[in-house]
């Protein structure tokens, strides 16, 4: 199983960067888990939009899908002719809202484009010989975490989250821990994200094996961040920079 990155900015994206999103391969399978702006054209760098398998959108939040509606665009008006409609899951209501700011026309073409399902807890996707788990997040309400699993390994993605038990629950045990490090060490419990050493501490709580950090503020230092994450967690951590290529061990 590999993860390539292809947007780990928050909120806004940095010279070079793009906003959330991260493509899961393996099995045979590709799923993209958020699709904020700027990841579209990450993702043509690595692979065809069109070989994609389903996309996941965990919340509300623009930064995590803003290019859904590039992505819209490449599967209507593909030169061959209209793709098959895309598999796309999104919390319950996101879609309706996503073409709230389109005409009646875009409305249309928008619901073309995607095979629309609404996440819950507990649910299991499965494409191929990957599996993808649907768990509780800690952000706004509601926010999904998303679990891919070849049978081998597991990788857990904790969106953007508070730190505390809720996110715990999804990360235990991952071969893999992505997870958020937005907060700048003085702006810790001023917003529903956490710091790097916040999450550095949960990939140590989780026993992960390797902690990936994203989602991080443009002005944040991303080589203090790391060295903020190692405080309590020993294992490897990389600080997620677009087109990284982690794969599991």
């Amino acid at each position: 199983m590999r993860l390539t990155v292809l947007g780990s900015s928050a909120s806004y994206a940095d010279a070079g960067r793009a906003c959330s999103g991260h493509l899961v391969r393996g099995e045979g399978a590709a799923v993209l888990f958020d699709c904020g702006n700027g990841v579209l054209a990450n993702l043509a760098s690595v692979m065809d939009p069109l070989g994609l398998d389903a996309v996941f959108v965990t919340h509300e939040h623009i930064d995590h899908f803003a290019d859904i509606y590039a992505l819209q665009a490449a599967l209507r008006y593909a030169p061959s002719g209209p793709a098959p409609a895309l598999p796309l899951y999104v919390p319950p209501g996101l879609f309706r809202r996503m073409g709230a700011v389109l005409d009646a026309k875009g409305q249309a073409e928008l619901a073309e484009a995607f095979v629309v399902h609404e996440l819950t807890v507990g649910m299991d996707v499965r494409f191929g010989g990957l599996t993808v788990h649907v768990g509780a997040g800690d952000h706004v309400d509601p926010t999904f975490t998303l679990s891919a699993s070849d049978g081998r390994s597991r990788l857990v993605y904790t969106s953007d989250t508070r730190f505390g038990e809720i996110a715990l629950a999804s990360a235990r045990g991952a071969d893999i821990l992505l997870t958020e490090a937005t907060l700048p060490p003085e702006y810790a419990g001023r917003a529903a994200h956490m710091t790097p050493a916040e999450a550095g501490e949960l990939a140590r709580e989780a026993e992960a094996g390797t902690l990936v950090l994203t989602h991080l503020w443009p002005t944040v230092d991303r080589v203090a961040a790391a060295a903020e994450a190692g405080v309590s967690f020993k294992g490897r951590i990389i600080v997620a920079s677009e087109l990284d290529e982690i794969a599991s061990k």
